[in-house]
């Protein structure tokens, strides 16, 4: 029979996951057992396959040969500058058929199906934590091991993530990359860009019927009407609490088990959930991404915005 070109024929035979050939079984392999024999020889870090290696070498020689057309801001690798220039496009080409939240790659849309399902294939070897994606996995055993493999060249504070030294290194820099076309601001961070333009581009499309309440996706659509028919799917076997959103049914959980696996890697200060390390390191950064467009005060929570709000409203 004749096999066609990118056909995939072979399979993992631990979760069933489609490939092209018995090589990328084989790498794919690592990310169940664990093995990471290519190592890097300046921080000793690990990786299941050589070309990882290759993309950790460019955060010790800073080298990025990938620059944005539209705003210059430079990438270490060329997948790094795709996704970038989506936050200039907005595309996101793949959507959730059970939710319709839309994801720019294809991984996090395959990520974001595990919400759904409640799949958690990584475990911690330590305390038995679960993940949905291996990077997650990685971060957190970092909590147990402290190691902070990733070291701002100018002061030497240490990170267990590349993201936090990226954003730590914009307070010597002063550097904003991610601009808004329609109003000129400027931010350190793509997240904060997006959460901005939601002030320009938010169309409203699902309406209740009850209240006249209106969201800008289905999800958050149907979240609400839980609130008028008092549905509660998600309970809790210890005390039998009942709640409308899975994550507050994650997040009312740890209130059981004490656990606090994420951490800041700042301080050490621990926490429940990644949310609130987020918020945390705020402290550390000194982002504060909710902006007053009254009298452009700025805030780290979106909460204290709209406390402030109220002063110039008159409530």
């Amino acid at each position: 029979m004749q096999t066609h070109i990118g056909e995939k024929r072979h399979f993992c035979g631990v979760c069933g996951s489609p490939f092209p050939s018995k090589a990328h079984v084989r790498i794919h392999m690592r990310t169940h057992t664990g093995e990471k024999p290519y190592s890097c020889e300046v921080c000793s870090t690990s990786f299941a396959n050589s070309a990882n290696l290759k993309r950790h070498m460019l955060s010790h020689t800073g080298e990025k040969p990938y620059s944005c057309e539209i705003c210059s801001s430079s990438f270490a690798q060329k997948s790094c500058l795709r996704r970038h220039i989506q936050t200039h496009t907005g595309e996101k080409p793949y959507s959730c058929e059970m939710c319709g939240s839309s994801f720019a790659r294809s991984t996090h849309l395959k990520i974001h199906m595990r919400s759904h399902t409640g799949e958690k294939p990584y475990s911690c070897e330590v305390c038995n934590s679960s993940f949905t994606n291996n990077s997650d996995l990685t971060k957190h055993v970092r909590t147990h091991t402290g190691e902070k493999p990733y070291s701002c060249g100018v002061c030497g504070v240490s990170f267990a993530i590349s993201s936090r030294l990226r954003i730590h290194m914009q307070r010597h820099t002063g550097e904003k990359p991610y601009s808004c076309e329609l109003c000129d601001s400027s931010f350190a961070i793509a997240t904060s860009l997006k959460i901005h333009m939601q002030k320009h581009t938010a169309a409203k499309l699902y309406s209740c019927d009850i209240c006249d309440s209106s969201f800008t996706n289905s999800s958050q659509f149907k979240l609400h009407v839980r609130s008028h028919t008092d549905e509660k799917p998600y309970s809790c076997d210890v005390c039998k609490s009942s709640f409308i959103r899975q994550s507050d049914y994650k997040k009312h959980m740890l209130a059981h088990t004490g656990e606090k696996p994420y951490s800041c890697e700042v301080c050490g200060s621990s926490f429940t959930t990644s949310s609130h390390v987020k918020r945390h390191m705020r402290s550390h950064t000194g982002e504060k991404p909710y902006s007053c467009d009254i009298c452009d005060s700025s805030f780290t929570e979106n909460s204290n915005l709209k406390r402030h709000m109220q002063i110039h409203i008159g409530k």
